[in-house]
């Protein structure tokens, strides 16, 4: 394995970074790394629906949208990202090999660490760190959250909260449900610390040699930040108006369906969330186009729905689309 250090506080180049290394290299990598503040939306997530655009525009927080599923998160330099890369062969999302080191590091420190529900981790029951990932021809990229000094006000401040989601976790709002890992630790340590012993603890494991960005990588990543992740095409184009919207949430995560139609037969569509996938959604969003809004016309095109929302059923499609 190949730990990759960064100074950079740059999301749009971070972000680009992990799509080139999933895609261009054949490596398998880890890294630690931190953003400005930002807010980072879900591949599947409507923009409009998950911001609040006031509070980002007057606090000059970047918005930019990443390549895995799950729900919109809050960066800012007291917030840990992490990353692996790997080759597997696995077809499935499993959250629980790549979180495991990180809870173990925790537990190392004193915390009461431990993996829930569908991506995130706890301390004493309360959230301080989610993770999403991807799968693309045979690496899987892995990514999370690790909420170490992070500003809370800012985090509450930025996002627009699915009351369905707090509600079915029984829990009275954003600020009760996080806390920072600092807070939770015996012994007092700063975040440079903190970052340099879990990458020393991550070499040991995977027998890592750590080798920085090569100025070739840098130059095309750096590309791939202006074409990509700095547009507003990537960023906010994917959200634009439909004609009929229904939502709902499911164990395995919210999904809206937007949809427009004409004389009963579905003219366009799209597929929103905070779901995980192994293939992308607009495959799906294609294979339903053109099609007539009736469960016959419908079920053989969702008949591998759980490939484009992990958990999903037929059925569960159904009751939105119609």
């Amino acid at each position: 394995m190949r730990i990759i250090p960064t100074t950079s506080l740059d999301p749009h180049f971070n972000l680009a970074a992990e799509e080139y290394l999933l895609t261009q290299s054949k490596e398998e990598i880890f890294m630690l790394w931190r953003n400005d503040r930002s807010v980072i939306i879900g591949k599947n997530q409507n923009a409009y629906a998950e911001l609040n655009l006031p509070f980002v525009e007057e606090q000059h927080v970047k918005v930019v949208r990443r390549m895995t599923g799950g729900g919109a998160v809050f960066h800012d330099p007291g917030n840990i990202n992490f990353t692996f890369i790997v080759n597997s062969a696995e077809k499935t999302i499993d959250f629980a090999p790549y979180t495991a080191p990180i809870i173990d590091y925790l537990r190392s420190l004193g915390a009461d660490a431990s993996l829930s529900g569908r991506n995130d981790i706890l301390i004493d029951g309360r959230k301080v760190s989610g993770n999403a990932q991807c799968i693309l021809n045979g690496r899987t990229m892995h990514h999370g959250t690790l909420l170490f000094s992070a500003d809370m006000s800012r985090l509450a401040g930025a996002l627009h909260v699915d009351e369905s989601k707090i509600k079915s976790k029984g829990i009275g709002s954003v600020r009760s449900r996080v806390c920072n890992i600092a807070d939770c630790l015996s012994k007092p340590t700063d975040i440079l610390a903190f970052m340099s012993d879990l990458e020393t603890r991550i070499a040991s494991l995977h027998d890592a040699v750590t080798r920085p960005l090569s100025d070739e990588e840098t130059r095309a990543i750096e590309t791939l930040a202006e074409e990509k992740y700095r547009t507003w095409e990537w960023n906010f184009g994917q959200s634009k108006a439909y004609a009929s919207e229904k939502s709902a949430r499911f164990p395995y995560g919210g999904v809206t369906v937007l949809l427009n139609a004409e004389k009963g037969v579905i003219q366009s569509v799209a597929i929103r969330g905070d779901f995980f996938s192994v293939e992308d959604i607009a495959s799906l969003e294609q294979k339903l186009t053109g099609l007539r809004l009736s469960p016959d016309s419908l079920r053989p095109a969702l008949a591998n729905i759980s490939s484009y929302i992990a958990g999903a059923t037929e059925d569960d499609l159904l009751s939105l689309l119609l």
